[in-house]
């Protein structure tokens, strides 16, 4: 397998842990120095992340859904260690609405196959009104 290839399938192989919901996976498939960034500008949201605070803010959000946030690729284009995934994501919420933003991802994998960096670009209002009305 190529390394274009490989960075694909770590890559793959991550949204697939991360739509498991299991935080603890999630962090592990991350480099300790792991950089993710969202775009925007929503407090609490946008902005650019470590590892722990990244952790923080998947597990706070995690409480609003009655199941893990799913992201299903639904293209990939790979170019050396960095991959692009355009994506579908899911989550019910406990309050009835569904959070379902179409995302666009540039992720820098890591020689040992975890991932180093996140650029994760999404439907910032989808995210204010989900998250952020009252």
């Amino acid at each position: 397998m190529s390394s274009t290839e490989a960075n694909k399938a770590a890559v793959t192989q991550f949204l697939e842990i991360f739509s498991s919901g299991n935080i603890g996976k999630i962090l592990d498939a991350l480099t300790d120095d792991v950089t993710w960034w969202v775009s925007g500008r929503l407090d609490g949201m946008s902005g650019s992340y470590d590892k722990p605070a990244f952790g923080a803010l998947i597990a706070g959000v995690a409480d609003v859904y009655t199941a893990p946030l799913r992201i299903a690729p639904l293209s990939m284009v790979a170019e050396g260690d960095k991959v692009t995934v355009e994506a579908q994501s899911h989550a019910p919420l406990k309050d009835g609405r569904v959070y379902e933003p179409r995302c666009h991802f540039l992720f820098q994998v890591a020689p040992d196959g975890r991932i180093a960096v996140v650029h994760e670009y999404l439907d910032t209002q989808h995210a204010k009104d989900i998250f952020f009305a009252s």
